[in-house]
């Protein structure tokens, strides 16, 4: 499946700080959610989920799976 990303609303979660080291997400065609490095923007490869794999995604975050340290 081809998803057109040149039309994604790219946006940051109201919890981003000005770091510079944030993740963008966007709702895309066909229910997809796609996600990529804000300071690379255009230029930064694309992570595109499916509906049930972004709710994986999104709790597998939420229980600090991928929490450092």
């Amino acid at each position: 499946m081809n998803i057109e990303l040149s039309e994604a609303d790219w946006f940051k979660s109201s919890y981003s700080h000005s770091g510079g080291e944030c993740l963008e997400a966007a709702h895309l065609s066909h229910a997809r959610v796609g996600v990529r490095d804000s300071k690379l923007g255009d230029s930064t490869p694309v992570l595109v989920f499916s509906p049930a794999d972004w709710d994986v995604f999104n709790a597998a975050v939420q229980a600090g799976k991928f929490d450092l340290g």
